[in-house]
C-alpha cells in the first residue's frame, strides 16, 4: 500500500511542468516572453494566490530576467531585510527597494491589481533603474493590507503609485472595480515608467494577453466536454 502511494505521488510529480510549476495540462510556458529588465522585481505572493490558476504573478516571474518570488504572509525579518536590500550579481551595491502600492490610508483605495500607469515616483529615489528593486504584493487588497501590517519593513519602504488607469485585459478574473489591473499589468506599467522604456515591456503585456487567451480557450474546451 505504501508503495502504491509512492508510485501515485511520483506520477503526479511527472504531470507538473518543471519550469512554470503548474500541472502539465495548464502549463503557461508557451505564453512567456524573455524580458531583460533593469529594475529588479521582488514578488511577495500571498499563499492563497499560489494555486490560483488565473493569477499572473507566476507568468511575470517566468518572463522577467531579474526577479524572484517569495510566498508568505508574514516573513522572517532578517530574511526579508536581505531580500529587500541585498546585493545582486548584476548590481553589487545595495539596492533601494520601492513598494508598488497606493500611498494612502483611504480604505476605499484600489487593490494592488487596481493600480495604474503612469507611475508617480518619489524624487528621493535613485535615477539608475539597476539600483531599484520594485516590490510587488501579489494579493487581494484585504490580504495585501494584512501583509503590510505583519511586516513593518514593508511599511517603511518608499512607495510608487500609478495614475491614469489604462483599460485592463484581465477579463478572466472578476474585478471589484472597473479600473483594476492584474499584478503583471501593474508591474509592467511601473517598470515602463521607472526605466523610461515602454518598448521593453510591450512583450510582457503581449505575454499576458496570450495567457488570458490560453486560459479562456482551455475553459471553453473544458465546458464542451
Amino acid at each position: 500500500m505504501i508503495s502504491d502511494v509512492a508510485n501515485d505521488d511520483a506520477a503526479n510529480q511527472r504531470l507538473h511542468c518543471p519550469r512554470c510549476q503548474r500541472p502539465a495540462d495548464t502549463c503557461i510556458c508557451a505564453c512567456s516572453r524573455p524580458i531583460a529588465n533593469c529594475c529588479e522585481v521582488l514578488i511577495l505572493q500571498h499563499p492563497l494566490e499560489v494555486k490560483q490558476a488565473k493569477g499572473s504573478a507566476g507568468l511575470l516571474d517566468l518572463c522577467l530576467q531579474r526577479s524572484q518570488i517569495w510566498v508568505g504572509e508574514q516573513f522572517d525579518e532578517a530574511s526579508l531585510q536581505r531580500a529587500l536590500y541585498g546585493t545582486s550579481a548584476e548590481y553589487p551595491g545595495q539596492s533601494q527597494p520601492v513598494l508598488l502600492y497606493p500611498d494612502t490610508a483611504d480604505n476605499q483605495a484600489p487593490a494592488l491589481r487596481g493600480t495604474a500607469a503612469p507611475v508617480v515616483v518619489p524624487a528621493s529615489l535613485p535615477d539608475q533603474p539597476r539600483q531599484l528593486r520594485l516590490v510587488l504584493l501579489d494579493a487581494t487588497w484585504r490580504k495585501s493590507r494584512k501583509m503590510l501590517y505583519l511586516n513593518p519593513l514593508l511599511q517603511a519602504l518608499p512607495r510608487v503609485s500609478l495614475a491614469a488607469m489604462p483599460p485592463s485585459h484581465y477579463r478572466i478574473r472578476k474585478a471589484h472595480k472597473p479600473d483594476q489591473l492584474a499584478s503583471l499589468e501593474a508591474c509592467a506599467y511601473a517598470l515602463m515608467q521607472l526605466e523610461q522604456n515602454e518598448a521593453r515591456y510591450l512583450p510582457l503585456l503581449a505575454a499576458f494577453d496570450a495567457f488570458v487567451a490560453l486560459h479562456s480557450a482551455r475553459t471553453a474546451a473544458y465546458r464542451q466536454q
